[in-house]
């Protein structure tokens, strides 16, 4: 599966820009706010149907423009896909594929499925939980319609049943057979759920060792645990186990939106005690192996975006990662980065498919 053509309209910083690409290296080069990183978004958004950066289709129509369009020339085991994505403020987005609109935005995620590797990863390690769960369900989404439908109906139950128990705290009124009404939405979806976590991260983390080890080159021990609350208990248990808590905090306090994933490296927390290299490594690894399972999952390999990651990794790290996403394996990777000389070096060094494009003030220039 490749990309053989992008074209943004008032999309970000652009007015208009077309893009012939190649099925190998596509490498863009430029300034920071030239626009590199809204390309490779603009890709993200033909696979997921929203911005990788900013979920707020509004705020990334052009300055002064009233719309945005992306339109995308997929092509996949020989068969051609045309595909627009476009949203206008006041209106609704609108998803086409071979100018047939789909009714469920939903049914066209997977379809085309990429990996973004991003200086925003970051905030896998720095931010809290639902960050980390929004990753792993990020991943499980697009292989699985059924996660995805538990996952909507999980949440619209969960919002439900706190907003019972908020009003029944305004109102100095428990009442146990409305909240069971919820409570056994969230014991089915959320048990489903859990079990798919569970499965996904089993298959996972040998991956993402094996990754690691390719990229530093040495024995540090990588660890990535599963927390939940339902290893001790099913969900319709501790749900009313917590019934009391929940009346007094007006929060659901059990299920699978509690999840956390923990990374450590020598048996320490990433986030306190691993170093720029080392969080950064961590968080390419892991990607990697990301791509590594949807590929396995999807028979085909996702495209990876790789951007402005060569920043903090020495270029031993830098060397090893090219020589990794440059093999057959990986496919048609996209890259963006502010030293044109490096990637010129490393795109020489290399005997796959390849372009190299300058972008500036949201012009796009190919220059190989």
């Amino acid at each position: 599966m490749h990309l053989d053509k992008i074209q943004l309209h008032n999309f970000k910083n652009y007015s208009l820009a077309e893009i012939e690409l190649c099925e190998g290296i596509n490498a863009f080069v430029g300034k920071n706010g030239s626009g590199k990183t809204n390309i490779l978004d603009a890709v993200h958004y033909l696979s997921m149907c929203k911005s990788y950066l900013n979920s707020i289709d509004r705020q990334n129509v052009k300055f002064q423009e009233s719309f945005f369009s992306i339109f995308g020339n997929w092509n996949q085991d020989k068969k051609h896909y045309s595909e627009q994505c476009s949203f206008k403020i006041g209106g609704k987005k609108s998803i086409k594929l071979n100018k047939k609109e789909y009714e469920r935005i939903s049914d066209h995620v997977g379809k085309f499925p990429v990996v973004f590797i991003s200086p925003y990863d970051n905030d896998l390690i720095s931010e809290g939980s639902e960050t980390r769960r929004k990753w792993m369900d990020g991943i499980l989404v697009q292989l699985d319609r059924q996660y995805l439908e538990d996952l909507l109906k999980y949440h619209k139950a969960l919002e439900q049943r706190n907003a019972l128990l908020k009003n029944m705290y305004e109102h100095r009124l428990f009442d146990r057979e409305s909240i069971e009404i919820w409570n056994i939405p969230l014991a089915e979806t959320g048990q489903r759920i859990f079990e798919k976590r569970t499965k996904f991260l089993q298959d996972f983390i040998p991956v993402f060792n094996e990754f690691y080890q390719k990229l530093v080159g040495n024995t540090e021990v990588t660890e990535i645990s599963y927390k939940s609350q339902l290893q001790e208990q099913n969900l319709s248990d501790g749900l009313i186990a917590s019934e009391k808590k929940d009346a007094y905090t007006q929060y659901t306090n059990v299920g699978i939106h509690k999840d956390d994933l923990i990374f450590t490296i020598a048996n320490h927390p990433v986030k306190k005690f691993g170093s720029q290299g080392q969080q950064k490594s961590f968080l390419i690894a892991l990607r990697l192996a990301q791509f590594d399972w949807m590929k396995k999952q999807k028979g085909f390999a996702p495209i990876l975006l790789l951007d402005d990651i060569f920043d903090k990794l020495d270029h031993s790290r830098v060397e090893k990662l090219i020589a990794l996403v440059t093999t057959n394996y990986f496919g048609q990777v996209f890259i963006t980065d502010t030293d044109e000389e490096r990637v010129r070096f490393l795109l020489n060094a290399i005997s796959v498919d390849k372009k190299l494009f300058k972008v500036e003030h949201a012009e796009v220039l190919n220059l190989v």
